[in-house]
């Protein structure tokens, strides 16, 4: 039987492509192809704020599954999409821009253990609306994740303004910690010191996007070593996070692609919760 979790010997996302590398999760990647390669650039600012969010996105298609990785500005050509389509998935799984391999493996995850046959995942579908409607609704299904304490000190890593209220809500005190912002909406000052705030949260919550920047693992391995819940929030690799559910993560909101801002129709989003260690 194939195993849906990383080992617990998994200490990284290179041990996860290695083990998806030695077919330790089916169908060996040189039998997989990418059909299809995207290269999004994308805003958002909802009335009556100041915010303006920029995104930037590879995705590759395997099959019915799509495989996503939020980048930075500079991160990568746009001509990028031309390159990828008819590749072996197990050629992406070694190109030395990780962002493509982070593509590539949530692609062929996201192909051989689909969310919607996941027993682990609670199914929330985003209701149907405009754009600030949808994200409202799926950054409340991400707070639902959370079960804090009054003083608990919270890292937030890669800053959303509704999860900032929501730790504050629950009596928590945020930390958060961005590289493309200054302050959050309410004025609170933003670092770029990830370390800093692993060395002081009770609670890590983290974007899938650590995962295309590299700082995935040593977030992992800093709540490994202190023993802190990770609650990781994902559209970037949706299907990778989940490996590492009760081996470092604790709780997931994965987001697969088409996400709430590409769509205006109903569109799901899974909820993971490790069975030992509950927040």
């Amino acid at each position: 039987m194939i195993s849906t979790a990383a080992p617990s010997s998994t200490a990284s996302v290179a041990d996860l492509i290695h083990a998806v590398q030695q077919g330790a999760y089916g169908p060996h990647p040189e039998t997989m192809f990418v059909v299809g390669a995207f290269w999004i650039r994308q805003s958002t600012q909802f009335p009556g704020t100041q915010q303006k969010y920029r995104n930037y996105y590879l995705l590759v298609r395997v099959g019915a599954s799509f495989g996503a990785c939020c980048v930075e500005r500079d991160q990568l050509e746009s001509e990028i999409a031309e390159e990828l389509s008819g590749k072996r998935v197990a050629d992406l799984l070694v190109d030395e821009r990780l962002p493509v391999r982070i593509a590539a493996l949530d692609a062929y995850l996201n192909v051989v253990l689909p969310h919607r046959e996941a027993t682990a995942a609670r199914v929330m579908m985003l209701p149907s609306g405009g754009p600030p409607e949808r994200a409202r609704a799926r950054d409340e299904a991400i707070a639902s994740l959370l079960t804090l304490k009054p003083g608990q000190r919270v890292g937030l890593i890669g800053v959303v303004n509704p999860l900032v209220a929501a730790i504050q809500q629950q009596g928590a005190i945020c930390l958060p910690c961005d590289f493309n912002m200054e302050s959050t909406q309410d004025g609170l000052a933003v670092t770029r010191d990830m370390h800093a705030v692993l060395d002081q949260a009770d609670v890590i919550i983290a974007t899938g996007m650590t995962l295309s920047n590299g700082s995935f693992d040593v977030i992992l391995a800093a709540t490994r070593r202190r023993g802190i819940p990770l609650i990781v929030y994902a559209q970037t690799g949706s299907g990778i996070a989940p490996r590492f559910l009760g081996n470092g993560v604790m709780a997931i909101s994965a987001e697969p692609f088409p996400f709430s801002q590409f769509s205006a129709d109903p569109t799901p989003i899974y909820l993971y919760r490790a069975s030992k260690n509950p927040l």
